[in-house]
């Protein structure tokens, strides 16, 4: 199994992760955890964890790690949005084949300000690419 384990593991956190050095080449044959770094997606952050000082290997592999990440969440975003736009066609068949009165009035208000908003923000972002375009 030791042979089959990665040298870092990226515990995910809020704004990017924890980075952890590993080791089973023990004589327990435990996995050991190191923690080395604590990574920043946002601002791209990388700070050493305690004393610890990062070898080139290490900001490599934090790097590529960085980027990857990056990019799942971007591709995550997109398709979150897809979804969005999925719930939004559910609703309007809920809201005409199956929503009570009741039911209606919980949500109307607070639906169509939701839409206006992002209708009136899709139509200035458009507006503004026409500009540029």
């Amino acid at each position: 199994m030791a042979g089959d384990l990665p040298d870092y593991y990226f515990r995910v956190r809020e704004n990017g992760a924890a980075v952890f050095r590993l080791d089973a080449a023990n004589r327990q044959r435990r996995i050991e955890m190191e923690q080395i770094a604590v990574v920043n997606i946002r601002n791209g952050e990388v700070k050493p964890h305690g004393q610890h000082h990062l070898t080139e290997a290490d900001k490599s592999e934090i790097a590529r790690w960085t980027k990857a990440r990056r990019e799942t969440l971007a591709a995550r975003e997109i398709d979150d949005i897809r979804r969005a736009v999925d719930h939004l066609n559910l609703t309007t068949q809920w809201v005409q084949s199956r929503a009570t009165d009741a039911e209606l009035d919980a949500v109307t208000d607070d639906l169509l300000l939701a839409m206006h908003d992002l209708r009136s923000t899709l139509v200035r972002k458009k507006a503004d690419r026409m500009d540029r375009g």
